[in-house]
């Protein structure tokens, strides 16, 4: 499952109620989950992973009203 996010940018929601955010996922294998951010490296045992949530563009609303 967690392979296909590999090299995308997620959020991942730990069971304890924190999460990381804007980092990308680099390597995947049964254990856990490599996981870099801006800062920091960190492996992550999957056994503590609640949810993970790829960052996607926020979509741009379109104009509305009249232009001159």
């Amino acid at each position: 499952m967690f392979k296909s996010l590999e090299g995308k940018e997620v959020t991942i929601h730990f069971i304890d109620g924190s999460s990381v955010t804007s980092g990308t996922i680099e390597e995947v294998d049964d254990q856990g989950v490599r996981y870099r951010d801006e800062f920091q490296i960190l492996y992550i045992p999957i056994s503590s992973i609640k949810s993970v949530a790829v960052n996607t563009k926020e979509r741009q609303r379109p104009r509305v009203g009249f232009s001159q």
